[in-house]
């Protein structure tokens, strides 16, 4: 009994690391949906810049704070030159036709990035030792104390953001109602930068906290984009809370699957999720905007 209890422990452990990584990329994916109705299938994207510029400030030298808040700071660009020179040009185009602008933007950023820094794979430094922590005979890494850590810290910053300053405030103004809000004088172009900046920098961070445990390359952002979409329609399309949830969700029911059915199984236990959700609860599981603009 013992051991099964820290077998599922271990299981446990690894599936909220993980799931706070989609969580970080879920979040992503709704800020820039509340922000305009689109959904950025870049985000992955900007989840392996995190862990490749990271890793490349390092060889050239940087210390690794400069290089992790850099990690950061980049793809924050990255994520406003999506926006100015993809997603501005073609305002009030069709959502589809947005979806597949952001898909063209990570194939080219995937591409640039295979280019510059080839194919390899690399890994980051543990920010704190490799030296696992025993807990009832399951142990855990100090890097997913790390994850965990910062993502909660996240979801309390993104908490105040919203609800205690102005900026926030004319985001969620502009989620509910972008004419609306335009006519009350808020500059929603200003909002969909912002929200395209804090979505990269968040997928980023998420990227850079997750590499020393499971290694980055310039395709890890296919799946874990895509995995990060599955946890933000889970929680609910919109929903930040949701995404956080659905993040974590997904990330436990994925390492469960993975230890007691088949890791063969890992990767498609998201996308069997998402189709029951779909089916079951099209709004997700905690309850998301409505997708009609009116």
């Amino acid at each position: 009994m013992n051991s099964m209890f820290s077998q599922f422990l271990q299981f446990l452990f690894s599936g909220m690391t993980v799931g706070a990584t989609y969580a970080l990329a879920a979040l992503g994916f709704t800020l820039i949906y509340n922000a305009s109705n689109v959904i950025n299938f870049a985000q992955g994207e900007f989840i392996m810049l995190g862990g490749m510029l990271s890793v490349f400030f390092m060889q050239v030298g940087l210390p690794m704070p400069l290089a992790l808040v850099l990690g950061v700071l980049v793809p924050a660009l990255v994520g406003v030159l999506v926006e100015k020179l993809a997603i501005e040009p073609v305002r009030g185009a069709e959502t589809v036709t947005l979806i597949i602008i952001t898909i063209g933007a990570s194939l080219v950023i995937r591409g640039l990035v295979q280019i510059w820094l080839g194919k390899g794979t690399h890994g980051l430094p543990a920010f704190s030792g490799d030296t696992p922590i025993a807990i009832w005979g399951a142990t855990l890494l100090p890097q997913s104390l790390w994850v965990l850590g910062v993502t909660a810290l996240v979801v309390l910053a993104l908490w105040y953001f919203f609800n205690r300053t102005l900026e926030g405030k004319a985001m969620l103004a502009t989620s509910f109602n972008r004419l609306a809000a335009e006519l009350v004088g808020i500059n929603t172009s200003r909002v969909l930068f912002i929200s395209f900046a804090l979505s990269a920098a968040l997928g980023a961070l998420g990227g850079i906290l997750v590499a020393p445990i499971t290694m980055t390359s310039y395709d890890v952002g296919i799946l874990l984009g895509l995995k990060g979409f599955v946890a933000a329609v889970v929680g609910g399309l919109g929903n930040g809370l949701g995404a956080v949830l659905g993040g974590l969700l997904v990330g436990v029911l994925e390492a469960m699957g993975a230890g007691y059915i088949s890791s063969n199984y890992k990767d498609a236990i998201p996308f069997v999720l998402i189709l029951l959700i779909l089916f079951f609860r099209p709004r997700g599981l905690f309850g998301g905007k409505t997708t009609d603009r009116v």
